[in-house]
């Protein structure tokens, strides 16, 4: 077992991914209910403005990733990775208020302006969590070089990330009042001095070292660099990456749409104040399972058979929320989809790892960026799912923009994007990873050891 990384290092770089799951918790589950439900804007024409954000959150990902994957001239001094996790960092934290602070016109009546307002604070928003998540995630494999290294640091990292996905379903809810917009403002205030502290706490184990840094250099040759599109059609050649992608899209779709359910499920269906409650559970869910997949993992020497075993937990316990209406069982529930979601979550980096060994092997290059820049597009597509199915839904079962009384066709409504929909991606995602991903313990040995002779 090689392992380079001291675990308080692992720790380290597990806080930077405390922060980007913070931050995506307190941003998914609150934007479309702040300006749907909260200040009333109508749901097509939010709908339509999440369309146009997702398409530019999807388009800006791989050429991110394309851009930074090159050498700057700070490259040798600070890393190609960890200058633009800082800026983009920073950024990233702070621009999170805009979301949250538009003008204040009536909703009907300068329903438009919301709109741009959406568009605008959202696509400021992501642009800098993409220079931040990118270079984030594409130095997770190239730091982490071993497939017991990796394992072992996602041990680490799984749970202080699920911690931070847990504070960010815990805390707003403590703060914000559906009814009152500024508590939206403070609220996001909070998040922006908790992400800070986050971020200076990632920064030790977001550093490359030196051996890093001059390994790329010396194998980079800015001759050979290739064009975008050039680039796109090669990665999706690889057929371990192309049904990845499609995994951890439909994943993500349902994981998006899940969060952004529960203060409608909340409302609505229990009519109790317990999201904070129900948040409880999944954290103990996602604790419990996280550390006893990575054991799982290490133990059995295949990555693939144990994510496989999650997405299906993920299905089956995503199933039980189309009819439930009872706090007693969505907390117990809630318990059990935790789980499924903690053993699927860690097992994302040691697979996705394998992809780019892989990647490496065929292409003889270290080319992480690109590959994350270009999973991210297909990710954010996720996005769209969710914007479309809030809408289609809301629209077609009778949601009533603003009311705090929902007809009952737009209950049901509800339970159909909150489990129904997420349960089918997330089936037809395990049948193709199970089907079709072909990265089993003995090609990603092999690819390993060919990295190592390669020197790369």
């Amino acid at each position: 077992m090689v392992i380079e990384h001291s675990k308080l290092n692992m720790a380290s770089y597990g806080f930077g991914k405390f922060l980007t799951e913070f931050m995506e918790m307190a941003f998914t589950v609150w934007l479309y209910s702040f300006y749907v439900r909260t200040i009333g804007v109508d749901s097509l024409i939010i709908g339509l403005a999440v369309v146009i954000y997702a398409i530019w959150n999807a388009v800006n990902d791989p050429l991110i990733g394309f851009l930074t994957n090159r050498p700057f001239k700070f490259t040798k001094k600070w890393g190609r990775r960890f200058p633009w996790i800082m800026i983009g960092g920073i950024a990233y934290i702070l621009s999170y208020i805009l979301i949250f602070t538009p003008p204040d016109v009536d909703p009907h009546s300068g329903a438009w302006i919301f709109f741009l307002w959406f568009i605008a604070s959202t696509c400021i928003f992501d642009t800098f969590n993409s220079i931040f998540f990118v270079n984030f995630a594409s130095l997770f494999p190239d730091k982490f070089r071993s497939v017991d290294e990796r394992r072992k640091a996602t041990g680490i990292q799984t749970p202080i990330g699920i911690v931070g996905v847990a504070l960010g379903a815990l805390l707003p809810p403590m703060i914000i009042d559906y009814n009152t917009p500024r508590t939206f403002v403070i609220n996001a205030g909070f998040v922006v001095i908790i992400g800070i502290v986050m971020l200076m706490l990632s920064i030790p184990g977001s550093r490359e070292d030196q051996v890093t840094i001059d390994r790329y250099l010396e194998k980079h040759d800015i001759k050979d660099r290739e064009s975008f599109f050039k680039t796109l059609k090669l990665t999706l050649k690889q057929k371990s990456f192309l049904f990845f992608i499609i995994t951890y899209t439909l994943y993500r779709s349902l994981v998006i749409s899940f969060q952004a359910s529960i203060p409608f499920f909340v409302e609505f269906i229990l009519e109790e104040e317990v999201q904070t409650l129900l948040s409880a559970g999944f954290l103990v869910g996602a604790l419990i399972s996280s550390p006893l997949w990575a054991y799982i993992a290490q133990k059995t020497n295949n990555n693939k058979k144990v994510m496989l075993i999650n997405s299906f937990l993920l299905t089956i316990f995503t199933i039980p929320f189309i009819f439930l209406n009872s706090v007693v069982m969505a907390l117990i529930v809630m318990i059990f989809w935790g789980f499924g979601l903690g053993g699927f979550w860690t097992m994302l980096a040691p697979v996705f790892g394998d992809v780019i060994n892989e990647s490496v092997v065929n292409n003889q290059k270290r080319q992480e960026g690109i590959f994350n820049g270009f999973l991210q597009f297909f990710g954010r597509l996720a996005i769209l799912v969710q914007a479309i199915s809030f809408a289609s839904v809301h629209t077609i079962t009778g949601f009533v923009e603003g009311s705090v009384i929902q007809p009952g066709s737009a209950i049901w409504g509800i339970h159909i994007h909150f489990a129904l929909i997420p349960a089918v991606l997330m089936l037809i995602a395990s049948i193709i990873f199970w089907k079709f991903y072909d990265l089993t313990p003995d090609k990603v040995k092999l690819n390993q050891d060919r990295i190592i002779e390669l020197n790369l």
